[in-house]
């Protein structure tokens, strides 16, 4: 039986493969969870300090931050991207859906004639950004399943050093925001300057005041750094939680139709078997009765 024994190759070899992806759905599960937990531990300080700094962006209207303010360099237009995906694949589309974005953006960006710079953060977004031929002035990949702020400080700190000096008219940070387990969105943000849409949607119905030390501009200087790392950091740990939660969805998937796979080969091999045997009984029989 050479087509059974072919199809029980087959049955073995998705076995295997099953093997794999419900490991893989395990494992996923396990960092999904810690990924969330460190997610929703960061998000608080995140909405507090963009809540602060818009407060004091409004509170000193005497100084403004170059954050703040639209870019006047005399140089060519020039728009920087902060691009934050996976190191890894298996998860489903979620490092597609944001490329997509990206990739719209840029296009509509280009269409009026800035020119695109951007930072990589993860092996995704870099090999994309090669492959596009889009200049890549900084990166970060290998972030492991924990991100560390000192890590991701470098590339960052060459974008906010190009936008201060007038080298770019904006930043935008692009990443995957955790909804719930089975949905994530992928975003495009602004990210500097902050645009006045943003303040005022951030703004409480109170106007702060407050009595700086040293010096407002030392104060505001340092904070609205502290803030675009914040933004940073959020989005990377927004997309560690959906990376394991995507990996995990996509597996359970693979290992489902793995099992419906073998259900399918199992019944080949079944009825090619059942004719083998009945092929056999049918020349026995004849040859009983030729003789």
């Amino acid at each position: 039986m050479a087509v059974g024994k072919e199809i029980r190759g087959k049955i073995k070899s998705v076995e295997n493969t099953k093997k794999i992806t419900k490991a893989m759905e395990m494992v996923a599960a396990s960092k999904m969870r810690k990924a969330q937990d460190r997610m929703r531990a960061a998000r608080p300080y995140a909405d507090k300090i963009r809540v602060i700094a818009t407060n004091l962006a409004g509170a000193n209207p005497e100084y403004t931050h170059p954050f703040l303010a639209e870019a006047q360099g005399t140089q060519a237009k020039a728009v920087g991207f902060i691009i934050v995906t996976t190191d890894k694949g298996l998860c489903g589309g979620l490092n597609t859906n944001v490329l997509r974005m990206v990739t719209a953006k840029t296009r509509e960006l280009e269409a009026a004639g800035n020119r695109i710079e951007a930072v990589a953060i993860g092996n995704k977004g870099l090999g994309f950004l090669n492959r596009v031929g889009v200049p890549v002035v900084a990166q970060a990949t290998q972030i492991g399943d924990t991100p560390h702020l000192e890590k991701l400080i470098g590339p960052v700190k060459v974008m906010l050093e190009k936008f201060q000096e007038g080298k770019l008219d904006a930043v935008y940070l692009c990443y995957t925001n955790f909804i719930n387990t089975m949905k994530q969105e992928p975003r495009v943000e602004q990210l500097l300057p902050l645009t006045a849409d943003k303040r005022a949607a951030d703004k409480t119905a109170l106007q702060w005041d407050y009595i700086y030390e040293p010096d407002a501009a030392t104060v505001i200087d340092e904070l609205l750094e502290r803030y675009v790392e914040a933004l940073v950091y959020q989005s990377v740990a927004e997309n560690l939680a959906s990376e394991q939660s995507a990996r995990m969805v996509a597996m359970k998937a693979a290992s489902d139709n793995a099992g419906s796979v073998i259900g399918e080969l199992k019944l080949v091999y079944n009825k090619t078997r059942q004719a083998a045997i009945t092929k056999e009984l049918s020349e026995i029989v004849s040859g009983a009765a030729a003789v």
